[in-house]
């Protein structure tokens, strides 16, 4: 069965999303937008390429690749070739041809998706999760777009985001990982529960029930066995890695063996 995502508001979230980064784009100086990024081999303009990049893969279009990429360190699948292709095709664009593509291909998809019919949303296909709904798709890219502005912002020490939106969307994508972080990564025993407590710009309380599978249920009887409290934001530097990730970032209380085993394990983006 495919995930049934919301159409409008993830529409609405991803929209949002484009718009706060090319805001954030356009207010960039240069040295901000040639500053190295947090991520290994790109700098910050690479970071909004690659967001232009993937939204005209999806779009049909196609560059040719400039080099071989598929040695270098920080490429690890076809994807990865893939978004190493667009980024040395941006890389011979100035920043404003740069910007004026984002701005372009956002549009073009916006309009795409905001008329997409229902089956076609609901349809099963590729998605960087493995096969499932279009829309959960859709809501993949809402927080792939939302984490690289978080990369954005920690390159050049410019907060956080601010529109609880798409950080809501994202931090159910997020979510969804957490059957497969708790139940297969940290081992959880059969029988017990762990709440992971997402605190921030997007709060929410995830009960995580270990059975023959790990399940994601709306409640469990009385406390969790263990329960992480963490910033929506903090999570997500944790899953992806990055070099502002810090494990002290969440608090646990309970089972702090168990507990910890989850924050160790919860690295998947690639």
């Amino acid at each position: 069965m495919v995930t049934q995502v919301p159409h409008e508001q993830t529409v609405d979230a991803l929209g949002a999303q484009w718009a706060t980064l090319i805001d954030l784009a356009d207010s960039l100086n240069d040295d901000q937008w040639g500053a190295p990024s947090i991520l290994a081999g790109w700098s910050v303009a690479d970071l909004f390429a690659h967001i232009a990049g993937t939204e005209w893969s999806l779009t049909g279009r196609t560059v040719e690749p400039i080099r071989a990429v598929a040695d270098l360190d920080h490429v690890r699948n076809p994807i990865g070739e893939l978004n190493e292709n667009w980024l040395d095709h941006y890389r011979t664009h100035s920043r404003a041809e740069v910007i004026a593509d984002l701005r372009e291909v956002t549009d073009l998809r916006g309009q795409a998706l905001r008329t997409i019919s229902e089956s076609d949303w609901n349809a099963e296909g590729f998605t960087p999760a493995g096969k499932d709904s279009h829309g959960r798709f859709m809501r993949i890219r809402v927080f792939d777009c939302w984490i690289h502005e978080v990369d954005v912002r920690d390159s050049l020490g410019l907060g956080v985001p601010g529109d609880p939106a798409p950080a809501a969307v994202t931090r159910a994508e997020m979510a969804a990982s957490l059957p497969f972080l708790i139940g297969k990564r940290a081992r959880a025993p059969i029988g017990s529960t762990v709440t992971v407590d997402f605190t921030g710009i997007a709060p929410a309380a995830v009960h995580v029930s270990v059975g023959e599978r790990a399940t994601v249920v709306p409640t469990i009887d009385g406390a969790a066995d263990v329960v992480l409290h963490v910033d929506v934001v903090d999570y997500a530097r944790l899953i992806g890695a990055r070099t502002t990730a810090d494990t002290a970032s969440v608090t646990i209380d309970g089972d702090v063996e168990l507990g910890q085993s989850v924050v160790s394990n919860l690295h998947y983006l690639i």
